[in-house]
């Protein structure tokens, strides 16, 4: 089955006419969404700013991640599932559409980089602080992430202006 046959009957579903047809669905999930979209994108921005030494520099790293990351991945599950609402509604829009497909790249590879960044912290909070190999390593995992971050923000605006194939 192809993507976009898999689009075609998806659309067609049921639920996905539910969502389609109920009038309020797609802006609350859609308000949902951008407010997860604010909470990630700034607990991310505190800690990569944290790490590139810009911000808190008065306190040590550990309890600005330990703060601001247990926000990233709750928050990242209810952007999978009012996305997920999101695609269910309009899947040709999002499924077939270029922007949403490097969003979608981008959203992977940022979670790698996040998890990179707080896995070391378990063993050890004061990891990125140990050596300047570690505080360097952090600053250029720092980097990636904020534009990774703003990459998916970018993308996910331009799904609403990228016209696809079935349209």
């Amino acid at each position: 089955m192809t993507l976009d046959a898999f689009a075609q009957w998806l659309g067609q579903t049921p639920l996905s006419q539910v969502v389609q047809n109920v009038s309020w669905i797609i802006p609350s999930v859609q308000s949902i969404h951008i407010l997860c979209i604010a909470i990630v994108i700034s607990a991310v921005f505190m800690v990569d700013l944290r790490l590139l030494g810009v911000i808190g520099r008065d306190q040590p790293t550990a309890a600005y991640t330990s703060r601001f990351l247990s926000w990233i991945w709750p928050t990242l599950v209810l952007l999978l599932l009012s996305g997920s609402i999101l695609i269910i509604g309009e899947p040709s829009r999002s499924l077939l559409n270029p922007a949403f497909q490097t969003k979608m790249v981008l959203l992977i590879l940022a979670m790698i980089v996040t998890a990179i960044l707080q896995r070391p912290t378990f063993k050890d909070p004061a990891y990125w602080e140990l050596t300047a190999g570690h505080r360097m390593s952090a600053r250029v995992l720092a980097v990636i992430s904020l534009l990774l971050w703003v990459g998916i923000v970018f993308a996910g605006r331009w799904i609403a202006y990228m016209n696809t194939a079935g349209e």
